[in-house]
């Protein structure tokens, strides 16, 4: 499942808020709208956004004091921010800059350009992917076409078993922590527990039939993908 980038809006304006969220979705994108800070906050409690769209004009903590704060939160410092704002001077853009912002539209701005500038900054901090495919034994892996076989048989897995076994597979006889996995697999888009680890391993296995004993548990450790079928 291809993930769709997450946009947090934080805009007091409905109209307009609701005008960049029909073009986000329009260019493949997920938005989310915050109407001030403290909404902004509990939206980024739940789920860490790919960006953030901050108005510099808001009810409570303005723009830029958002900017600082994130800037300063080690969970949410490297989140890329665009701030929008009916301020064009040149010591305002610097101030917003200054503050933490990733870069800076004035309003009113064309949508096109800002699609532009948003798919820019994400291109920026698009995640290194292990791609192409990779083979351990019968077990194949396919990340361009997002197929397994199995001695040349389809398995069905589902997205975060299928990651996970990327994950497995590039990197076999290597211990992985529930920590690790978390970190690699998950990132740091939602907050779940360790165990959950633990269900899409059992769920991983049971998808991978005679060849789910390659993925061994380590007491006390984690998980290590061997190439041998037990």
């Amino acid at each position: 499942m291809r993930h769709l980038p997450r946009v947090l809006i934080v805009e007091d304006e409905s109209a307009i808020a609701e005008l960049i969220a029909v073009n986000l979705r329009h260019n493949g994108m997920s938005p989310v709208w915050a109407e001030d800070g403290a909404r902004a906050q509990l939206e980024i409690d739940a789920v860490l956004p790919d960006i953030i769209l901050l108005d510099w004009m808001l009810p409570g903590q303005s723009g830029v004091a958002l900017a600082k704060k994130w800037r300063s939160d080690v969970r949410t410092r490297t989140i890329p921010i665009l701030m929008l704002t009916a301020r064009s001077e040149e010591n305002d853009k610097v101030s917003g800059l200054d503050a933490g912002a990733d870069d800076y539209i004035t309003k009113p701005f064309s949508t096109q350009e800002l699609m532009a500038r948003i798919r820019a900054v994400l291109r920026r901090r698009a995640p290194e992917q292990v791609g192409g495919g990779v083979t351990i034994g019968a077990l194949t892996l396919d990340s361009s076409t997002h197929r397994v076989t199995l001695n040349g048989q389809s398995l069905k897995l589902g997205p975060t078993e299928f990651k996970l076994l990327n994950h497995f597979m590039n990197y076999p006889e290597r211990v992985h922590t529930r920590g690790q996995l978390l970190d690699k697999v998950w990132g740091d888009h939602v907050f779940i527990e360790e165990r959950t680890v633990d269900v899409h391993v059992k769920r991983l296995r049971e998808s991978l039939g005679v060849a789910g004993s390659m993925l061994e548990t380590v007491r006390g450790a984690g998980y290590r993908f061997s190439g041998q079928v037990t």
